[in-house]
């Protein structure tokens, strides 16, 4: 059985990435939440943190959207 997850059980790659790009533009997860509904992503605080904390899938649209707002590459948000 194929089990989607990382290799450390989290269900995403890029979470601890973008805690540490939000904490590095000091603004808070709902800061970061109403940047990404200004580029058309509906997205809460609650899921932001779900999302650092790896208990939350990103899907590919939220990953270009958070590689525009901390104007990165996609390989550079999801590296290990």
């Amino acid at each position: 059985m194929f089990i989607n997850k990382s290799f450390d059980g989290k269900n995403n790659i890029c979470g601890k990435n973008i805690s540490i790009l939000r904490s590095n533009l000091k603004i808070s997860q709902r800061e970061l939440a109403d940047r990404m509904q200004l580029v058309g992503i509906d997205i809460d605080k609650n899921a932001i943190q779900r999302i650092e904390c790896g208990k939350r899938f990103v899907t590919d649209i939220e990953l270009i959207a958070f590689s525009k707002i901390f104007q990165i590459s996609l390989e550079e948000l999801t590296k290990q």
